[in-house]
């Protein structure tokens, strides 16, 4: 039996000047620009066909506040697909009052470099499905690396960030994805801040490190400007999932106008 690919749209969260909850879409982590109201997101892709369905809260952890999780109930309330919320995870109570609130997965990236044993204490508690671990990635072209890969003829490593990509870890990708899977993580959901809102194509050289790295479930994100882009990452890098956003929010293409082109194609999607 072949496994379908998955189409998933995100939306990244911050609270606007009122303290009111708002989409945002950037590029490479920055200039950030109003997209929308998160719920009413919710209820369109809902009704549109995706197979999931993401909520990151974009500033959670770099400001040390909390998920805002009065406005992932008000997404749950409209989302009838599985529901991944990541942004401000530290502990397994912040993973307990996420579910809670309606999510049924959490994406957790700092907190989980900073405390390596919440993967493993948050798949114990609440089973490996639940435990998703975000990796926001850049590209470094230096000696500092593990592993490394030919990009443009250029030897390069990939290097895990925190804080919404804004402050370096040292610590090699190739090795937190192998740890992370180890240690109980269900899912693996990878970023690139090189490609994030350039809609320049997914950063396949990043997803596919990754993907034969573990046989954990891997959702490529971050650059995507079409269909082609998606028909890439499935084809070139194996990932199981694509996530894409300002696609999906401006309305350059529907859900499922991208998944006929993977039809079509020959990329198993869900109809």
């Amino acid at each position: 039996m072949t496994l379908t690919k998955r189409v998933i749209p995100c939306i990244d969260v911050d609270l606007d000047e009122n303290g009111d909850a708002a989409v945002y879409t950037g590029v490479n982590f920055e200039d950030l620009e109003y997209s929308g109201d998160p719920v009413e997101m919710a209820k369109k892709y809902n009704e549109a066909g995706a197979d999931e369905f993401v909520f990151l809260d974009i500033t959670a952890t770099a400001e040390g506040r909390e998920t805002m999780l009065d406005t992932v109930s008000a997404v749950a309330d409209e989302c009838f697909i599985p529901l991944t919320v990541g942004g401000g995870i530290r502990t397994t109570d912040d993973i307990k009052e996420t579910l809670r609130a309606g999510a049924d997965k959490v994406s957790i990236n700092s907190g989980a470099i900073a405390n390596p044993e919440l993967i493993t204490d948050g798949a114990d508690a609440f089973g490996s499905q639940c435990i998703v671990i975000s990796v926001d990635a850049r590209r470094r072209f230096d000696e500092q690396g593990e592993h490394y890969v030919e990009v443009d003829g250029e030897s390069c490593w990939f290097e895990c960030t925190v804080k919404g990509g804004r402050e370096g870890t040292g610590l090699d990708v190739v090795e937190w994805v192998a740890e992370a899977e180890a240690r109980g993580a269900g899912e693996l959901f990878v970023n690139s801040i090189d490609a994030d809102g350039t809609k320049d194509g997914y950063d396949v050289p990043l997803t596919a490190a990754v993907c034969d790295t573990v046989s954990t479930p891997v959702i490529a994100s971050s650059g995507c400007g079409g269909p082609e882009d998606m028909y890439e990452v499935f084809t070139e890098a194996d990932a199981d999932a694509a996530l894409a956003a300002s696609i999906f929010h401006f309305d350059e293409y529907g859900i499922d106008e991208v998944k006929a082109y993977l039809d079509d194609h020959g990329v198993p999607v869900r109809r």
